[in-house]
């Protein structure tokens, strides 16, 4: 289990796929991808990955792709996002057969109905999870525990529930692959003027629990 920065001793290149279908939600693939790209002069990339060359939101936005879907195969890091759709992504095998993820060697997140398609692929399996409400019954019809939290980690799998909560996932995968350090910046930056200091204290409090404990914001 990967427990430190690995990614720094392997490469300063780190690539992370924003999975994002038709019909997603744009505050999950939009916050997630400006945050970690925070750290694009790390040599961090956080791309858009969808099945098509181009999706259109729950709120009609249509947006070009930055890589295929088949790219989370080969990044080191996915996060999941939801969208109106979801549950049908969920129950298209195509879709399902093309995400070969491994929590050996990347980190996964999920956000809100990215859990359900976790789920799907067998990656939870007993652990519990967060979602948002109007997956939660999907989420436990497909066998998995749903808590009442923001965020949860287990190892290298993390789950989100609520459309903010992206900002965890983000602060999460900063300072399991790079530092704690660069959590707390990347999250600065976009937290709003004259609160910086409480949204930065959100995110490490919600996400620390579950940091290795020589990584954790009390070290």
């Amino acid at each position: 289990m990967l427990t430190g920065p690995l990614w720094a001793a392997r490469s300063l290149v780190v690539q992370i796929a924003i999975l994002t279908f038709d019909g997603f939600n744009e505050l999950d693939s939009f916050i997630a991808a400006g945050i970690l790209n925070r750290m694009r002069a790390k040599g961090w990339a956080a791309h858009i990955a969808s099945p098509t060359p181009e999706v259109t939101s729950m709120n009609g936005v249509t947006i070009k792709r930055q890589r295929p879907l088949e790219f989370a195969r080969e990044a080191d890091a996915v996060l999941i996002g939801s969208g109106i759709k979801t549950r049908d992504i969920a129950n298209d095998a195509t879709i399902l057969d093309s995400l070969k993820l491994d929590p050996a060697r990347q980190l996964i997140g999920a956000q809100c109905s990215g859990t359900l398609l976790l789920a799907k692929l067998g990656l939870l399996g007993s652990l519990p999870a967060c979602t948002d409400l109007t997956t939660k019954p999907w989420v436990i019809e497909a066998g998995v525990e749903v808590i009442d939290a923001p965020f949860v980690a287990h190892g290298n799998i993390a789950t989100a529930g609520g459309c903010l909560a992206s900002q965890y996932l983000a602060a999460w995968m900063i300072a399991r692959m790079a530092t704690v350090e660069d959590a707390e910046q990347a999250i600065h930056y976009v937290a709003p003027v004259g609160e910086k200091d409480r949204y930065v204290g959100l995110a490490l409090d919600a996400v620390s629990p579950f940091l290795p404990k020589d990584r954790s914001h009390a070290a």
